[in-house]
């Protein structure tokens, strides 16, 4: 990992985001993979498809977070169900933003793309903060 000098701490947290972007990007391709694999190449139900992806995501995701973003060693069973709590409760913020955020946006293609981006960005950032400062307490 990088040394930054007298400025360490700012850029150390930068760069532990910028880590946690790398993952993010990786977990999406392989759910992404997955679902339109399934979906569209097997012809699986649609919700059966997502629910295969995201869970793999989420898999992915946890692995990646645990020993490329914050390089936790801690014990493997609590820091799991610690990163299953705080991808439901950032799912959970994530449901409630669209909703409300839907609601004041419209109905319009481009309002609900909006209404989409604001609660992907909610729940990114109420995951990054869950993680950083419960699920995985040493990064």
């Amino acid at each position: 990992m990088p040394k930054f000098g007298a400025v360490g701490p700012h850029l150390q947290h930068v760069w532990t985001l910028t880590r946690f972007g790398l993952a993010g990007l990786a977990n999406t391709a392989l759910g992404l993979s997955i679902i339109a694999g399934l979906d569209i190449g097997l012809n699986v139900e649609p919700h059966l498809a997502n629910a295969a992806g995201y869970a793999a995501g989420i898999a992915l995701g946890f692995v990646l977070n645990r020993g490329f973003v914050f390089k936790d060693d801690g014990h493997i069973g609590r820091t799991g169900a610690r990163y299953l709590a705080a991808v439901a409760v950032a799912f959970v913020a994530n449901q409630t933003v669209l909703f409300a955020v839907g609601h004041v946006y419209g109905e319009a293609p481009l309002a609900r793309l909006a209404a989409q981006l604001t609660a992907m960005a909610t729940y990114t950032l109420l995951l990054f903060a869950l993680c950083k400062a419960w699920v995985f307490r040493g990064g």
